[in-house]
């Protein structure tokens, strides 16, 4: 007898004939595969068919077969939905006799197409893994039937209810049809915008630029890949399309009663405290059931009001985004501690042409540095250099060549930038000295200056103003490259991949299958809304029409596979060594992402070898499986292809390589986007701390008509600073936007705490799981330690927010803390 736990099939329509099979219990056709073939002839045994029919137990089915005793291990279920809409499969139990506790069973958490869509049975494969070479022979045809379904021929517009992978470029971010302001470069496919492939859809191409794919109705992922019902409530489509686009019409016209800017900081604290009344409409209550932190209901009224959850930092310390040593901690212990270097070559010089961008050496001397330096006794430069004290934060080349663009755009400006950081005695970092840099033009030479906290009230001003500067071009590329690209986007063609190339039966992409989980269908929703033309971040953050474009040229010029492993990453940046004994030894000793991350990272590495061993007894074995190796082609070769060429890419041929591999891909979904993700409102939340957009320059840039900007300056510095930050309109955007982004969903599944199905079908991984699951309990106890010893003072002190991006588990909504398996919001 076989048992089906499922949810309910949608309403079905009025249609005589499937009513007749409902009524009759005829309504999913099932048939039974034997992992064996025929003695005799080689070929596959017959297959035991019946038809499956409801219990009374709601969301149950039932079907009984008549099995032969020469059949043999049942092996997979094939399934036929004989009702016109879609089902949705939990999970298939094979009971033998009456003792249901010896059932085998089929993990499916899957939906089935109706045959009226797809003619084709969907395959269900046993929980017991194989390699190919391992596969039984009665399977072997369906393991090979089941990837062919799943990559499509490559032709045709995608339907919602297919499970078809395949890859495209990023054609589909502009709506040239809709306005000719909205062309985008297609991204992809080309040495001037290099980038990863997407899943393909298959729309059209627009009227006015045949390279571009029409953007209509949403955009398909396969449907195994789309959100459950959970998940939708919390998070997707409606909270981006219709919360947030509702919520921010309805508060548009107040605003506009007001300066654009905010008039004064004490404005801004009212968005935490007092809030903004709100219009009675229509769906209010809605948009704060999909936004509750945000719109709340005012105490013993009917009204609304738009009010902000105080971020953690400035509920500690309301002034720590003004301090120089917060402006540095969280270059190492923030949102994107992903991008600090340790400065190894002096005088700093840029790799751009001198002839398009002006003089390559910086401004920042040497005289400028020492001046400022302390450390217990007076350092030179060399001195600094050699014992490793010397780190920088620079935005110099990667944005030098944006910046006349970016400046054509309205309200907004852009310089690159160079910030040098000295590691003091106490193992913290202290600001030295930022370095503003306008490249020539065919009207202006180049424009660079050096600013210092001066021990006058003018250098001081303009200090913090630079400051604010850098935080924005640090909040731009964290979003746009340490998030978007390295994260979601760089993500996707393993999951394309793993899909089209790896069976279901196979150990590894059982292994990596709980680290894909929404991640499709997250980039989708970043198509529609977040990263399109005149989406969120175009609208918010200072590159405008240019992010997505700006995140091409970073994947170009810096992204490679193999450093996206966190020790490889560390080495690579100057902010580790490593030591005869491979061990790594940190540059900066209380580095809180390092630490922690190090501790995920050998975590995941030890999971990854024990559960590689159980299944590959050699590096041989590695090196003979065609999925693998046509997984890991693809990867390369397709699914980031204009890197394909790089000679950094790993060769999948020994045990070590693939568990080094595999820990990259599973570290980079769960532990490195749990720290540039969850603490987006953490640290976003108050905007002046990580302001999206720089609206003016420098008031001392030597630009004509610059004096009325230097006199306004001198008399009331502050004024200048609000007129730099973004509007009003501006704020609350970002602000509501990072509250969704920050959340964990009820139904979040976090590194170590649930097993998959199949690894509790072998005893080996199932024990390697636990041990697993039990480190990762560990590193929580050991971060709260590091965050209450006070000799870390990064991480602990007056007013510092402890360092928990890193901490493996949460509970629902916004914490600053948890590792989910997967990229999932």
């Amino acid at each position: 007898m076989i048992q089906m736990n499922m949810k309910q099939p949608l309403v079905l329509p009025a249609h005589r004939g499937n009513v007749a099979g409902d009524f009759f219990g005829k309504t999913l056709l099932m048939e039974l595969v034997s992992s064996e073939v025929d003695a005799k002839t080689g070929l596959e045994k017959p297959r035991v068919t019946a038809f499956a029919h409801k219990t009374l137990r709601e969301g149950h089915y039932e079907a009984e077969f008549k099995v032969p005793a020469s059949f043999g291990p049942v092996g997979a279920v094939l399934l036929e939905n004989e009702h016109h809409k879609e089902i949705f499969i939990r999970e298939i139990k094979l009971v033998t006799g009456s003792d249901s506790s010896t059932a085998v069973t089929f993990g499916c958490n899957s939906w089935v197409h109706s045959k009226f869509d797809n003619p084709e049975k969907r395959i269900f494969f046993t929980l017991k893994s194989y390699l190919p070479s391992d596969t039984p022979k009665g399977l072997e045809d369906l393991r090979k039937k089941d990837l062919q379904a799943l990559r499509g021929d490559g032709h045709g517009e995608r339907k919602a209810s297919e499970r078809v992978y395949d890859y495209d470029v990023y054609n589909d971010l502009g709506d040239p049809d809709k306005n000719p302001a909205h062309q985008r470069p297609v991204l992809g496919g080309s040495k001037r915008y290099p980038y990863p492939r997407r899943c393909r859809t298959g729309r059209p191409r627009t009227r006015k630029d045949p390279e571009a794919e029409v953007r209509h109705g949403h955009n398909y992922v396969p449907r195994d890949e789309q959100f459950s019902e959970v998940k939708q409530l919390t998070f997707g489509a409606t909270t981006l399309r219709s919360g947030l686009h509702a919520l921010l019409p309805a508060i548009r016209p107040m605003l506009i009663k007001r300066e654009l800017r905010f008039p004064h900081f004490p404005a801004i604290d009212d968005l935490y405290s007092d809030g903004i009344p709100l219009p009675a409409q229509t769906g209010l209550g809605a948009i704060r059931s999909i936004v509750p932190r945000v719109v709340k209901l005012v105490e013993d009224t009917t009204e609304h009001v738009l009010r902000f959850e105080l971020p953690d930092m400035i509920e500690r310390d309301r002034f720590s985004w003004f301090k120089d040593e917060e402006f540095a901690r969280q270059t190492i212990a923030g949102l994107n501690p992903l991008c600090i270097q340790l400065l190894t070559e002096f005088p700093i010089r840029s790799k751009l042409d001198p002839e398009v961008y002006g003089p390559a050496e910086s401004a920042i001397t040497k005289e400028i540095l020492e001046k400022h330096m302390s450390g217990g006794a007076a350092m030179t430069v060399e001195q600094a250099l050699a014992a490793k004290r010397l780190f920088i934060l620079d935005y110099h080349d990667v944005f030098l060549p944006y910046v006349h663009r970016v400046r054509e755009l309205p309200d907004t400006t852009l310089y690159g930038s160079r910030t040098v950081f000295f590691l003091t005695d106490l193992g913290t970092l202290m600001p030295l000295a930022i370095e503003l840099v306008r490249p020539k033009s065919p009207t202006q030479p180049q424009w660079k200056r050096v600013f210092t906290h001066g021990p006058d009230a003018t250098d001081a001003w303009l200090w913090k103003l630079a400051k604010a500067h850098v935080v924005t071009h640090d909040t731009g590329y964290h979003q746009l490259v340490s998030h978007w690209l390295r994260t979601h986007c760089c993500v996707e063609p393993y999951i394309i991949a793993a899909n089209r190339q790896l069976s279901r039966l196979h150990p590894v992409y059982r292994l990596l299958h709980p680290h894909f989980r929404y991640t499709m269908e997250i980039n989708a929703l970043a198509r529609e809304a977040l990263i399109n033309a005149d989406g969120i971040i175009e609208e918010s953050f200072w590159p405008g029409r240019y992010a997505v474009e700006l995140s091409s040229a970073a994947y170009g010029a810096t992204w490679q596979f193999d450093t996206e492993a966190l020790p490889n990453d560390l080495v690579k940046r100057g902010l580790a060594v490593r030591r005869d004994d491979g061990e790594l030894e940190l540059t900066i000793k209380d580095y809180p992402y390092a630490h922690d991350g190090l501790m995920v990272w050998n975590t995941i590495r030890q999971w990854a070898a024990d559960y590689v061993n159980v299944y590959y007894k050699s590096d041989e074995a590695v090196a003979a499986d065609p999925e693998l190796k046509a997984f890991w082609d693809e990867v390369r070769n397709v699914g980031h292809g204009d890197k394909k060429d790089e000679p950094w890419w790993p060769v999948l041929d020994t045990r070590d390589s693939l568990a080094e591999t595999l820990t990259t891909i599973m570290w980079v979904t769960s532990g490195h986007h749990s720290a540039v993700n969850f603490g987006q409102y953490h640290f976003g939340g108050y905007f002046p701390n990580r302001p999206t957009t720089i609206r003016k320059s420098m008031p001392v840039e030597e630009e004509a008509g610059r004096d009325e900007e230097m006199k306004k300056f001198l008399k009331q510095p502050e004024t200048t600073l609000l007129d730099m930050l973004p509007t009003q309109m501006q704020a609350i955007r970002v602000m509501t936007t990072l509250d969704i982004l920050s959340s964990h969903s009820p139904d979040e599944e976090y590194m170590g705490e649930l097993a998959e199905p199949s690894w509790l079908e072998e005893p080996m991984v199932k024990a390697a799981f636990e041990k697993f699951g039990g480190r990762m309990k560990e590193i929580e106890g050991f971060i709260d330690e590091c965050n209450n010893n006070p000799e870390l003072r990064n991480r602990c002190g007056a007013g510092i927010v402890p360092y928990e991006l890193l901490k493996p588990f949460s509970k629902p909504g916004v914490t600053g803390r948890g590792i989910p398996n997967s990229i999932s919001i």
